[in-house]
């Protein structure tokens, strides 16, 4: 059994693909758009070039998003995703890069529990928990 996030990006997720790619590194493995349904009546002028599904492959983890309904305010709370670093160079790169306009939740810095660990929210107001094990 697995648990895989899926993350409804509000009309956002382009943009978050892209970000995730330059951040973390992310590989799109599967992406398809509202116009590429079988049943062409789910598209509408609105949606057509919204995503409709997309899994993102990131490191060993697979995190799957959409543009949800669409309404432009992506709202993620009371989660956050765990990000395990090889090293504390690794965690401070990657803490950075998904930082990168977004907002510090706790300083990366080391732990009774790990040599690196910090909290993040990125742009789009996913948290992120960065740490080294």
């Amino acid at each position: 059994m697995k648990i895989q996030p899926y993350l409804s990006f509000e009309g956002r997720c382009d943009e978050a693909i892209a970000f995730y790619q330059k951040a973390v590194g992310a590989e799109v493995q599967m992406l398809m758009r509202w116009k590429d349904a079988p049943d062409k009546s789910m598209a509408t002028a609105e949606n057509a070039e919204r995503v409709m599904h997309s899994s993102l492959r990131i490191g060993e983890s697979t995190v799957m998003m959409s543009d949800g309904r669409g309404s432009g305010r992506p709202e993620f709370k009371g989660i956050s995703l765990s990000l395990i670093a090889r090293d504390a160079a690794e965690a401070e790169k990657l803490f950075k890069a998904l930082g990168d306009g977004g907002q510090v939740q706790m300083a990366m810095s080391k732990t009774f529990f790990s040599p690196a660990f910090g909290m993040v929210a990125d742009k789009f107001g996913v948290s992120w928990m960065i740490v080294v094990m």
